[in-house]
């Protein structure tokens, strides 16, 4: 106690405390902060749903229970289910559209990203009845009949129909079998690239199943080793199209429940094509299926009756590019069932447009020099259409509402940065879900006017441990380089204390692909560990390439059918910009990304070995000839078609010319940018007596988690980061 006591004297003749002190060891960040402690992660609001009144939402919390709260008061209202059981797990959950009942996915077992089996329950709120849906096996795709009656559900490849009141379990198709019929799920390139997996839909009265089935016989097989901690590892073989092999055939079918019979819905004669939607119509008879070629560059928007599957074609859209992926709101029909909704890049950006049901355009809701970025809900009665976009500028997302004859237009967002807003049914109501590069969420409920109400989470705590641990401001600049006739977006991160009269190294890190964004005022990702090297004397650098998103059609699709031609081009030259200027050392300069971004890594360290001293690259793909049909051909075409495209920016290519570090991660059980690529990577740089590192985690996906994994490889990644440069 002395000793302390004359410490703590000494301190105080020094004028320095020791609440400073301490305050300053702790300020360093480490990587136990960041993913043991998640120190830094933001508090936000999950498994939020709007009740059917538009006054209530419930959220689901800890996973152990579903709460009701009120719009207007933010008071907790009911708490609709609680359990105390250790392994009852929620997942999901979905109310019946009645709300008596809420269905409970439990103990979810992910097979893919997207996909999971699960066991799941039927809660009655009323009753408090818990009841487990079925004893036959786990479930996939349930979901409620528009009247609660009856559930439907796929199991084995095949779909059952539960009758919740007679708790008869009825199988309507036979076929399923795995790697080779599925019905009612779709497979995996149509779960990776078109984002749903249950692919079966309830007609408007309940009394008709539309369901599509693929026909994966053909489509090779990939095969992927599970070490599992075993003896022996389990071979997992499962269907996966690669570029220019062969799809599955997809069929559309639609089952009467009354009838009993299933009739087969007309998508014409072309099996070598895709049905990214299917959607059924107000009319209980008829259902919409959106049809498109291959290539990726002609859509159809078809009509089906569904009583004896004639259909006819009332929209067509051919682009000498591609036409993006259709999301799930593409379609959205007014109530009355007379008009529908799409979005389009016909006129060079990304806008809304107005059909009848006949296919006659009305009106182009949308216009101007800027993107749409999100559909957010159309409300029917006052015929207003709420959106996101990037009017403002590609950094920034603001929410707007606009009449569908495209007058009307009002910005309901107040602050600059990124807006995410999710309506009350009845649109009374949204809560928004704001952020900047700066600013961790910030939760809000407004009027359907934009007015606020509360302050739903406003991450102070966060805000707090922000300020403690000096994190360094986001700097968003322009940038010129000699190859592209934009300017690039970029934001810079430098150190604490940071002296323009000294040199620093430079990590540079990018994603780059088609379509997406990193340089966007908003919360980003890998924020804390680029904190972190920043403290560490780091200048970390994001450049987003051509090829990017949120600047229109010309920008975006001048990569088109040479993927990583342009983007390793820009993110060279904008280090060169970069080691240009007077604080930033020419000599350590290095890159860093993952999937696209690691792809984009290594062909920047090959292709600017003068300019890269290292590079960090994360499952990439290291020849678009290994990865998926859906989204290669679309911004590729067929290698069948463009050998010289596939090839000459493949990292395969290219392999002779590092000069640099290069650490090469993947996970042995990603099935999506498989570990092959990282292999054949592997075996190249060999065969050129290149010598490399790496670090490969075992039966880890695409995303690299899981236990102490990413403790792991950032503790790697940093390491090596010290070490190189």
């Amino acid at each position: 106690m002395k000793t302390i006591f004359k410490l703590s004297i000494f301190l105080f003749l020094c004028g320095i405390s020791i609440s400073s002190i301490s305050q300053k060891i702790n300020n360093e960040i480490s990587l136990i902060d960041i993913f043991t402690d998640k120190t830094f992660t933001a508090r936000t609001i999950s498994g939020l749903r709007s009740m059917n009144d538009g006054e209530h939402f419930t959220t689901l919390e800890s996973r152990k229970k579903i709460i009701k709260y009120s719009y207007k008061t933010g008071e907790v209202i009911d708490i609709l289910f609680s359990t105390l059981e250790k392994d009852f797990d929620i997942n999901n959950y979905e109310f019946s559209s009645d709300e008596s009942k809420v269905l409970l996915s439990v103990n979810a077992e992910f097979i893919y990203r997207r996909s999971y089996t699960a066991d799941y329950y039927i809660y009655d709120i009323t009753t408090k009845k818990l009841e487990k849906l079925s004893n036959n096996g786990r479930q996939k795709f349930v979901n409620f009949s528009p009247n609660a009656l009856k559930v439907a559900f796929v199991r084995d490849n095949n779909i059952f129909i539960k009758n919740l009141k007679t708790k008869d379990e009825k199988q309507i198709t036979f076929d399923g079998k795995f790697n080779y019929i599925i019905n009612g799920g779709t497979d995996w390139v149509y779960e990776e690239e078109y984002s749903f997996t249950r692919a079966f839909f309830w007609s408007p009265k309940g009394d008709k199943i539309a369901y599509y089935k693929f026909n994966e016989k053909d489509v090779p097989d990939f095969n992927m080793i599970k070490y599992n901690n075993a003896l022996y590892p389990e071979n997992y073989a499962f269907k996966y199209p690669k570029a220019g092999e062969k799809n599955s055939i997809v069929s559309i079918h639609v089952y009467d429940l009354i009838n009993n019979q299933t009739n087969t819905m007309d998508i014409g004669s072309e099996t070598d094509q895709y049905i990214p939607r299917i959607k059924w119509t107000t009319d209980n008879n008829k259902l919409s299926i959106i049809r498109e070629n291959r290539l990726q560059n002609h859509i159809e928007i078809l009509i089906t009756n569904t009583n004896n599957g004639n259909s006819k074609v009332i929209y067509e859209e051919k682009n000498r590019y591609y036409i993006e992926r259709i999301e799930d709101w593409y379609m959205t029909m007014t109530d009355d069932g007379r008009s529908f909704i799409i979005n389009s890049e016909k006129d060079g950006w990304n806008h809304f447009y107005l059909y009848d049901i006949e296919g006659k355009l009305i009106n182009q809701i949308t216009k101007g020099e800027w993107d749409i970025t999100n559909f957010i809900g159309l409300d029917s009665k006052t015929q207003t259409l709420y959106y996101q976009s990037a009017e403002e500028s590609p950094l920034n997302k603001a929410v707007y509402s606009i009449k569908l004859d495209g007058t009307e237009k009002k910005k309901l967002s107040e602050k600059r940065g990124t807006n995410i807003t999710v309506f009350s049914k009845g649109f009374k109501y949204y809560i928004n879900y704001y952020s900047n590069a700066n600013t961790p969420k910030y939760i809000t409920l407004h009027d359907q006017k934009g007015k606020l109400i509360r302050i739903l989470e406003d991450n102070n705590e966060l805000n707090r441990k922000i300020k403690d641990y000096n994190f360094v401001k986001t700097e968003f600049l322009k940038i010129n380089t000699p190859s592209s006739k934009w300017d690039l977006n970029a934001y810079m991160l430098k150190p604490n204390n940071f002296d323009h009269k000294k040199k620093y190294p430079m990590l540079m890190f990018q994603y780059g692909g088609p379509g997406s964004q990193r340089v966007t005022d908003s919360w980003p990702r890998f924020f804390a560990w680029h904190q972190m090297l920043a403290q560490k004397g780091y200048i970390v650098v994001c450049v987003d390439n051509r090829g990017t998103g949120g600047r229109g059609e010309e920008f975006k699709k001048i990569t088109y059918r040479q993927l990583g031609k342009y983007e390793t081009i820009d993110q060279i030259e904008a280090a060169e910009y970069f080691s240009n200027l007077p604080y930033i050392d020419e000599n350590r300069t290095g890159i860093w990304g993952w999937s696209y971004g690691g792809f984009l890594s290594a062909s920047g360290l090959f292709q600017g070995a003068n300019i890269f001293e290292m590079a960090i690259s994360v499952a990439p793909v290291s020849s678009y000839r290994f990865y998926d049909s859906i989204y290669t051909e679309l911004y590729m075409g067929l290698p069948q078609d463009n050998a010289e495209g596939y090839d000459n920016n493949a990292l395969l290519t290219h392999v002779d010319k590092l000069k640099g570090k290069l650490l090469l991660i993947h996970g042995t059980g990603d099935d999506n940018v498989h570990f092959q690529n990282s292999i054949e990577l592997a075996r190249k740089l060999t065969e050129a007596n290149k010598q490399f590192e790496s670090q490969f985690y075992i039966d880890k996906a695409h995303s690299i988690r899981g236990s102490n994994t990413q403790l792991h490889l950032y503790t790697r990644m940093t390491n090596f980061i010290l070490e190189n440069l």
